[in-house]
């Protein structure tokens, strides 16, 4: 199968075709059978790691996403179209549909640009709450997939806790990076903090999880409501879905109170956001070799919770 990314973004020098036709033949594969009409442009979109995005515009007026990318692993695009299928829920967030799914590629409907509706944060918070409230009899998932490229292992467990500590932090540990860059006593001190979870996190319901929930993961549906992309889907705590929103995101307080309403959390959750902010931190370590912030981040967060 071949692979089109890098051909887009780096087209030879020799080439003297014209711009519009190099598209049209980069493309063809993308789109083929679609009835979308032929490519005129790939523009490139920012965000994401895994993957490079284009914006595809055709001669029919049709626009759709592709992502793309050399070197990842066989499954990762089929288990992202999984996981953008097990969001939809109704009253939730929108998601893009897939059109077309191989192992190099991922052809999806375009969300488009639009600007968010007046009541776009209230609205993300109540179908953030929609979507918490579908649940599982276990934590976990009918498959693993991926948090970035590495493996997000999802063994049906009956114990939270013990599903955070084994699959959310310690497995991070054994990853190359982690390793290399956490210092000895940071890597004991993950250990005794799993191993108090329970006294640290309440009890909560297995709920469908977006799981990379960060701010960029968010936009504006054609009609200005919520959507979302880039799922890590899983069945697990809620306010690890918040952690990573909030700690990034640095949202208003209407998002918070339209949540709480439909799905009220236990006293002192904001407080706990940290520790649960652990696994994006030790996530974000493993993938890179160099990331002394980020391991200040963590060592200041196990100090707190040790």
């Amino acid at each position: 199968m071949t692979k089109l990314g890098a051909a887009i973004t780096r087209p030879r020098v020799a080439d003297r075709r014209p711009r519009a036709r190099i598209v049209q033949v980069l493309t063809t594969a993308w789109l083929e059978g679609l009835s979308l009409g032929d490519a005129i442009a790939a523009d490139p979109l920012e965000g994401g790691y895994a993957s490079k995005t284009f914006r595809v515009r055709t001669t029919l007026g049709e626009s759709v996403v592709v992502k793309t990318q050399d070197d990842l692993p066989a499954d990762l695009y089929a288990l992202e179209a999984d996981g953008l299928d097990a969001l939809r829920a109704p009253g939730g967030f929108a998601v893009p549909s897939v059109l077309r799914v191989t192992s190099s590629y991922i052809v999806l409907t375009d969300l488009g640009t639009s600007e968010p509706s007046p009541t776009y944060w209230e609205d993300a918070g109540r179908a953030l709450a929609v979507q918490h409230q579908q649940t599982a009899d276990k934590f976990g998932y009918h498959l693993d997939n991926y948090l970035g490229t590495l493996p997000q292992r999802n063994p049906w467990t009956s114990d939270g806790h013990a599903f955070f500590a084994e699959h959310r932090l310690l497995r991070y540990l054994e990853e190359p990076n982690c390793h290399n860059q956490l210092p000895s006593e940071d890597r004991r001190r993950l250990e005794r903090v799993a191993g108090r979870l329970p006294e640290l996190i309440p009890p909560q319901p297995p709920s469908l999880l977006h799981g990379d929930l960060w701010h960029g993961n968010l936009l504006p549906a054609p009609d200005g409501g919520p959507a979302m992309i880039d799922p890590a889907v899983h069945y697990g705590w809620p306010e690890a879905d918040l952690a990573t929103l909030l700690i990034y995101g640095h949202l208003s307080d209407t998002f918070f109170d339209a949540y709480e309403e439909a799905h009220p959390l236990a006293p002192g959750w904001r407080d706990r956001l940290p520790l649960l902010h652990l696994r994006e931190l030790l996530c974000i370590t493993a993938h890179w070799p160099d990331r002394a912030e980020t391991v200040s981040e963590i060592s200041a967060i196990l100090k707190q919770f040790d």
